[in-house]
């Protein structure tokens, strides 16, 4: 049972912080010969599996590493393009490990103002009158908990759908917030945290 993630949103749909502590479970690292038999494409500056799922690599599934050197985006440790390096006979048998892909920092911000808007929306379509919004969404891989404020913050945990204690886990966060950041008089309400554990 695991925390996979913190995001504090505040009233208007920004993110003010986060935190991730979600490694993937699965990866998945194969050899290959040429020529290959998944279809690889790029997007946004990835490159992922769009075709050819086997042996527990799944469309969507991003290249992480080839011949266990990390990708830099779309491209090997030394610049070269992966969709022109797999091309080439001569770099086979090839390493290759899928993962799931990390978000950015943009995915992030995009994330937090989405889960705003649906908040705003399931408070105005609930059928209870001064309904306060999503307190949870659960899938079958994660739970989604949410805290909302009197003065509109949002406190958002994504958890293991097995694990307890969430609901005192985000007041204990806003208690932390409201006495580390909202007493710090150089902190700016509503205004991104910056933290380095340095």
């Amino acid at each position: 049972m695991a925390i996979f993630s913190v995001y504090v949103v505040n009233k208007a749909g920004g993110l003010i912080y986060q935190y991730d502590s979600y490694t993937p479970r699965a990866e998945v690292e194969k050899t290959f010969s040429f020529p290959l038999d998944i279809v690889l494409k790029t997007h946004d500056e990835r490159v992922l599996v769009s075709f050819g799922q086997r042996d527990g690599i799944r469309v969507g599934h991003a290249v992480l590493s080839i011949n266990g050197v990390d990708l830099n985006g779309r491209c090997t440790a030394d610049g070269k393009d992966v969709i022109e390096y797999l091309k080439d006979p001569v770099n086979y048998p090839v390493s290759i490990r899928f993962g799931r892909p990390r978000l950015t920092s943009n995915e992030k911000l995009m994330l937090a103002s989405m889960f705003h808007s649906l908040f705003a929306i399931g408070s105005q379509l609930s059928p209870e009158v001064g309904s306060s919004g999503i307190e949870m969404l659960e899938t079958d891989t994660f739970k989604l908990h949410c805290y909302q404020t009197l003065t509109g913050i949002k406190f958002i945990i994504m958890a293991d759908p097995r694990q307890t204690g969430i609901d005192s886990l985000l007041r204990k966060i806003y208690e932390i917030y409201s006495d580390f950041a909202l007493k710090n008089p150089f902190y700016s309400l509503e205004m991104p945290i910056r933290y380095s554990s340095a």
